[in-house]
């Protein structure tokens, strides 16, 4: 017994574990910065269990201990249950239409007591990446047939519908990350082609007037056609290829587009993701923005939260405000400052010299996660590593864009470092599943 935990201890990678400590501790002190009082007592407020910050001290203690826990089991475990688990977590947020508390909004979450709160979303990007791992290590998936790459999108598309369902846009769009880690395994580029190609047909359909995007279209179609007009005289179906993609690229915008902005999203939604591209969106055009009988009238959204968060990391300059010297986020100006805009926290005290160390930190962590996952010896702890990689930098690259006004706010907490215990739990466990993985790969081999 003594010699195995000998040898955990020896497989682990502290780098990543150093690194996890550090960003923790830089989250509470963010936490700390937004809410602290000059005319209470910090040693007190901290081990009161009643701020944010102490509340996300506790946090990273039973973290802490289920961090421990899964250092000491073996990593077999999670393979054998990974489909099982998978299925709980789908469970577990079907649940919350029936058991959810309403929160901003939003019915992703379940009442645990006592003040806290447990949102099944969080916790299915772990469940789910175990899975898809599963499914892409089996020896019967051949990864280069299109029943296998379907059966993985539905693997992942699947918590993301009932995230939409949920009103968790955010969250939903995460999942799309694990179209890296299925890239690496040998996705075609064909489609993260078509993924990208269509969201530059959404922006533009955003940004410019319908007639004339159609007519560019258009355009781009006839000199397609006329480039390549010897290769349509023979053959036909490529003529038929290109007349079928105008055909699609011009009914999305003229109706795709429309329609999943005035029927399927939200006014505020729809409004946020308009005000990135600098356009306004009129919420009369919205089918869920009627009022009904009784109902209050919905305030109009605006760009409200994005204007102040910039306003607070522009005033940090280039060496910051100091610790617990900042006015915009000690001031509550920023809403949800705690959460999801607890980035400017560390603009506004830290500046951009603070900003840019902090992001090296998250990029050690990526490279290091990259780099376990490539010296891996199974498909199984691979594939996880790449889900791992890819969730942390689509959480740290649409927080940070958020903040900025590069991206509309759609809710993603930054890792590690927002207020919340679903979400501090949800990245330990991944992180450290990752680590027990990673120090049993000299000794599984699947």
């Amino acid at each position: 017994m003594s010699t195995r935990n000998k040898n955990i201890s020896e497989g682990v990678d502290w780098t990543i574990i150093w690194l996890y400590a550090i960003l923790v501790s830089i989250g509470i002190l963010c936490i700390f910065m937004v809410e602290y009082r000059t005319d209470t007592n910090w040693l007190q407020t901290f081990l009161g269990g009643k701020t944010n910050y102490s509340k996300q001290l506790i946090f990273a203690g039973v973290c802490t201990i289920i961090a421990t826990f899964i250092l000491l089991t073996d990593s077999k475990l999670f393979t054998a249950l990974a489909n099982l688990l998978y299925a709980f977590g789908i469970l577990l947020m079907l649940a919350t239409f029936v058991l959810g508390k309403n929160i901003n909004g939003s019915k992703s979450w379940i009442p645990l007591g006592g003040g806290f709160n447990l949102q099944p979303a969080e916790l299915c990007k772990i469940f789910t990446a175990l899975a898809l791992a599963k499914f892409l290590s089996r020896q019967e998936t051949d990864f280069s047939k299109l029943r296998s790459q379907l059966i993985a999108g539905v693997i992942a598309i699947s918590p993301a519908i009932l995230s939409i369902l949920q009103h968790e846009l955010g969250l939903a769009l995460v999942y799309s990350a694990f179209l890296v880690a299925m890239y690496r395994e040998g996705l075609p580029a064909q489609i993260l082609i078509f993924g990208s190609s269509f969201a530059t047909l959404v922006i533009a359909t955003l940004v410019l007037d319908a007639n004339v995007l159609a007519i560019s279209l258009t355009a781009i179609a006839g000199i397609l056609i006329f480039i390549l007009r010897k290769q349509v005289k023979k053959s036909r179906r490529l003529l038929t290829l290109i007349i079928g993609v105008w055909l699609f690229c011009v009914a999305t915008q003229r109706f795709g587009v429309p329609y999943i902005f005035n029927n399927v999203l939200e006014c505020y939604q729809s409004t946020r993701i308009y005000s990135m591209v600098g356009r306004e969106y009129d919420c009369s055009k919205n089918k869920k923005a009627e009022r009904k009988v009784g109902e209050k009238a919905a305030r109009k959204p605006d760009d409200y939260n994005v204007r102040q968060s910039k306003i607070a990391i522009g005033s940090g300059g280039l060496t910051g405000r100091g610790f617990l010297k900042g006015t915009q986020t000690r001031g509550k100006y920023v809403p949800e400052q705690h959460t999801d805009f607890i980035f400017t926290s560390l603009g506004e005290a830290f500046g951009f010299a603070g900003c840019i160390a902090f992001l090296l930190t998250y990029l050690f962590l990526l490279f290091r996660i990259v780099k376990i996952a490539e010296r891996q010896r199974s498909t199984f702890s691979r594939v996880y590593a790449y889900s791992v990689a890819s969730i942390i930098f689509f959480h740290i690259a649409v927080n940070v864009s958020m903040t900025i006004g590069l991206f509309p706010i759609v809710g993603i907490p930054l890792p590690l470092i927002s207020y919340g215990g679903s979400s501090l739990l949800t990245f330990t466990v991944l992180i450290f599943i990752l680590l027990r993985l990673d120090a049993d790969r000299q000794m599984v081999l699947r």
